[in-house]
């Protein structure tokens, strides 16, 4: 389908007036809205301790039982360096200088994925069309799931909320062996054409894919035999892969948000673009420091939507005016106070997708 238009509401300044107070804040606190020494020193020490996992349990051939429990713990580290560094670097506000922001952001070269095309699937249409079926294509894992109310059901849907723990740790591998190589040949991501990717970008996708693959893959099955290796990926796959599709998931697709989708004569949408990012979008455990740390602040997602550009240490601060615009403009404001409550929430909406009408 061709990319929907946002409405332009006449007299609707609810978007400017957000933008202002936000910046307002920036300039009265004299703050950068990119990252700070926290971010850089919690990047660095991610890094570390995959590193050196890696090295150990490749390189050192510990016993088989430590080396799988390393493996879990490089499962954990490669969620946890996908949402703190990749996934600001990406944005443009791991840092105040561009070599570091790139460098951030094609850290997921290191971890499987390729930067170029989630620049395009998770920036450009993501970012853009949140939740709109045939846009976003971070809903679009037919036909195991059914996503929302515009997909086809088929009658094995009626278990999803059910199987779908089991889906959720193959997002990964998927992500590694099939959906990056798909999106590359077909130049699309779902429907929609890619920009034109450029020589080098081609020979960039191909250098990381062939250095990954050697590095994660025939390094080790050279050096501690192939199915140590196998046990040992899958735990770390399976592990990184349940992680980020939960976090994923509980930002869009749980029981309190919607999935627009345009008027087909026009389509057009019937929200500005701030309005739907803030009816398309949840938050969660925005009180849970933890919880915050390790996810880089992906359950302040509204914050994230609304002000993409904006490094994640600052959510917890820009909350506080975003929940207060909200409130001045009687705008709904989507939030679980706990994790728990936004994955009871989810199941529930996969339960009711998966019911006949």
């Amino acid at each position: 389908m061709a990319t929907p238009k946002f409405a332009n509401i006449a007299g609707s300044n609810f978007h400017a007036e957000l933008k202002k107070r936000v910046q307002a804040y920036f300039l009265e606190k004299k703050k950068n809205p990119t990252g700070n020494f926290s971010l850089f020193f919690k990047a660095g020490l991610l890094w570390a301790l995959y590193i050196f996992l890696y090295i150990h349990t490749v390189f050192f051939t510990p016993p088989l039982w430590i080396a799988f429990i390393e493996c879990f713990i490089m499962g954990v580290l490669t969620a946890a360096i996908g949402f703190n560094v990749m996934h600001d670097g990406g944005h443009g506000c791991f840092s105040e200088s561009k070599f570091w922001n790139k460098a951030a952001a094609y850290s997921a070269n290191a971890l499987g994925a390729s930067g170029i095309l989630w620049h395009n699937k998770h920036n450009i249409i993501h970012h853009t069309y949140t939740n709109i079926d045939g846009v976003d294509d971070d809903i679009e894992i037919k036909p195991m799931l059914r996503m929302c109310h515009t997909q086809k059901r088929y009658f094995f849907h009626r278990f999803q909320h059910i199987y779908v723990w089991l889906l959720y740790p193959m997002l990964l591998l998927f992500w590694l062996f099939h959906s990056d190589f798909d999106k590359y040949f077909r130049q699309k991501v779902g429907d929609v054409p890619l920009k034109k990717m450029s020589k080098g970008e081609h020979v960039r996708f191909w250098i990381a894919k062939v250095l990954y693959f050697f590095g994660m893959v025939a390094v080790p099955i050279w050096l501690v035999g192939f199915l140590p290796w196998l046990i040992g990926f899958l735990i770390l796959a399976l592990t990184a892969g349940f992680i980020l599709s939960v976090v994923f998931q509980l930002a869009h697709t749980v029981e309190e948000t919607s999935f627009p989708m345009p008027d087909p004569s026009s389509n057009k949408l019937e929200a500005e673009w701030a309005l739907h990012q803030l009816s398309t979008t949840a938050n969660f455990a925005t009180s849970n420091k933890a919880i915050s740390w390790f996810i880089g602040g992906l359950n302040f997602q509204i914050e994230h939507h609304l002000f993409p550009k904006i490094s994640h240490v600052h959510y917890p601060a820009i909350s506080k005016i975003i929940r207060q615009t909200c409130q001045d403009f009687n705008i709904r404001y989507i939030e679980f106070r706990k994790m728990r409550h936004a994955i009871f929430s989810h199941a529930g909406y996969l339960r009711k997708m998966g019911r006949p009408a």
